[in-house]
């Protein structure tokens, strides 16, 4: 069986060779303006990371957003970056990842600026709510003066309302001079870190003052308060209720004098006891609570 192909004449196939010509001198030039595109930009880059318009000449053209218990100049100072440096070279999550490792930061955003060259730094600060000690001893010397020395300053931490603490000791390698928040919390932090967060917004919203709370014994959480001591027993569900107890107990001075009290026994909020100085068993709090 034969196919009925008609011959190609040679005026087609000097067509289809002139087309295919056509084609790869397309494609040639193509691939030649796709490499001088790319060799343009690789310059320009290149251009424009070592241009002195590019470059952050210094630490003042860094711009801090966000601080309000760390300095900016502070905050600067702890940016991994040798100037001058090349704007496009700068790493923005490097150094965010360098500024919490290094100082009671939560969170940083880098930005680059352009117009004109610069960064924005915006951090969202650790605010230390509370002092955390490992003992009532260290709470004793840390009344007595200001932590100057490397030895107790490593045995004291700062706590934020979340629960995560800051050792002292990095919190003074960033700023030389600081206030202490005035409550005091005892003891070892696995008792308190993980209920730490409902635990600080009740205590900082109490009417009565309280600015200690020890947790050395797990089986009775102890207060210091403007009535006294405070002895709660266990940490628990009890606690809101406790301190409700101790804020209508606010009159208590006027019934007795404080001075004669040894604490409070807020075991069992709905019976509050109080142990008197001299007596052997606490006695019911038989007074108006108001």
């Amino acid at each position: 069986m034969t196919g009925n192909f008609s011959p190609i004449s040679p005026t087609d196939l000097a067509q289809r060779r002139q087309k295919l010509r056509r084609q790869r001198r397309v494609r040639l030039v193509q691939a030649i303006w796709r490499m001088v595109a790319v060799a343009g930009l690789a310059g320009g880059l290149v251009w424009v990371s070592t241009h002195p318009v590019w470059l952050i000449r210094n630490a003042n053209q860094v711009k801090v957003e966000g601080n309000q218990f760390l300095p900016a100049q502070t905050v600067r100072s702890l940016l991994p970056i040798a100037y001058p440096q090349s704007l496009l070279r700068v790493e923005p999550q490097a150094i965010a990842q360098h500024l919490k490792a290094k100082a009671p930061i939560a969170e940083v955003t880098v930005s680059r600026q352009l117009f004109p060259p610069g960064l924005t730094v915006r951090i969202q600060e650790r605010v230390p709510v509370a002092v955390t000690l490992l003992t009532a001893a260290d709470a004793q010397l840390l009344n007595q003066k200001a932590v100057k020395g490397p030895a107790l300053a490593a045995r004291v931490g700062l706590l934020d309302e979340g629960g995560f603490v800051i050792p002292l000791e990095n919190f003074l390698l960033v700023e030389r001079s600081i206030k202490l928040p005035n409550l005091k919390v005892i003891g070892d932090a696995q008792h308190y870190r993980p209920h730490w967060s409902q635990i600080y917004p009740l205590v900082s919203r109490s009417p009565v003052k309280i600015s200690e709370m020890d947790f050395q014994n797990p089986a009775n959480l102890v207060l210091k308060t403007e009535l006294g001591q405070i002895h709660l027993g266990a940490y628990g569900a009890r606690f809101p209720n406790q301190l409700k107890m101790l804020d209508r107990m606010r009159k208590l001075p006027e019934q007795i004098n404080l001075n004669q009290i040894a604490y409070i026994d807020l075991r069992n909020p709905a019976s509050p006891m109080v142990q008197m100085t001299g007596t052997k068993e606490p006695a019911p709090a038989n007074i108006p609570l108001n």
